[in-house]
């Protein structure tokens, strides 16, 4: 299983406008599209303009879509599932948090893996409580897996994109450069390899895998009171392989509570 790849935006503010049919038609291509390259879009793109000019007919969404889909192997059914989890997991805490919008949900990756899009609202940036709820939000897959499946897979980390290591890095940076740290938090000490730091420096690596710790367990609790909605967007990510914002954004509110 790959690790979980998360791209971001910024936002002010959750968008409740409804969008035209070809905004949304866009919007799904650009979340069947996730976790590929500009030359993997332009090569399914020309394939599909080749289909279409042999049928004499115009290009459809519906090539470029089979043609994304064409360029990925069929994932097997339980890593389909852990991986349904795993970015289920993110997106409720995600929103639980109101951290942003979440923009869209694949495991339609062919490796086992996941991509999810999410935004972020300006307001409340820069706060520790802030870091922190992007820390439990970047440890909610990994919280996900246990809670189901109660086995932890490599998917959250494994490379410097991966869940852990940007978890990981958030937290060294909690510690030594932001001035949010418990030990000498008004030194500003950088530096361009956290591994090399943290193998060097045991005191400094208990506190910060205590804080992922405490952000794993956090995150747990979250999907524990909201497990209906967990499940239900876990659930329809697994047959649907692709979600666009509209799509989680209604599984999502449905488990809000009550104003």
């Amino acid at each position: 299983m790959t690790s979980t790849q998360h791209a971001s935006t910024t936002d002010t503010d959750v968008a409740g406008q409804q969008a035209n049919p070809a905004d949304a038609i866009l919007r799904r291509l650009a979340t069947r599209a996730m976790g590929l390259t500009g030359a993997d879009i332009e090569r399914v793109v020309r394939e599909a303009r080749l289909k279409a000019r042999r049928g004499k007919r115009l290009i459809s969404y519906e090539d470029i879509e089979e043609g994304i889909r064409g360029n990925r192997l069929p994932v097997p059914y339980d890593l389909r599932w852990r991986s349904a989890f795993h970015e289920a997991g993110h997106a409720v805490v995600h929103h639980a948090l109101d951290l942003g919008p979440v923009r869209g949900l694949n495991i339609d990756t062919g490796q086992g893996g996941g991509y999810n899009l999410v935004g972020f609202h300006l307001r409340g940036t820069g706060a520790r409580d802030w870091y922190e709820n992007m820390l439990t939000m970047l440890m909610a897959g990994r919280a996900a897996e246990k809670l189901v499946l109660k086995r932890i897979s490599s998917g959250s980390g494994g490379s410097d994109g991966s869940d852990l290591a940007r978890a990981t890095r958030v937290a060294f940076d909690m510690e030594r450069t932001l001035g949010l740290g418990t030990e000498h938090p008004l030194l500003y000490r950088p530096h361009r390899d956290p591994a090399t730091v943290l193998d060097r420096d045991p005191e400094l690596a208990a506190r910060i895998h205590g804080m992922l710790e405490v952000a794993l367990d956090r995150a747990a609790v979250i999907l524990r009171r909201r497990r209906p909605t967990f499940y239900a967007l876990a659930k329809a990510l697994f047959e649907a392989q692709a979600m666009d914002e509209t799509a989680v954004l209604q599984i999502l509110r449905d488990g809000d509570p009550p104003p």
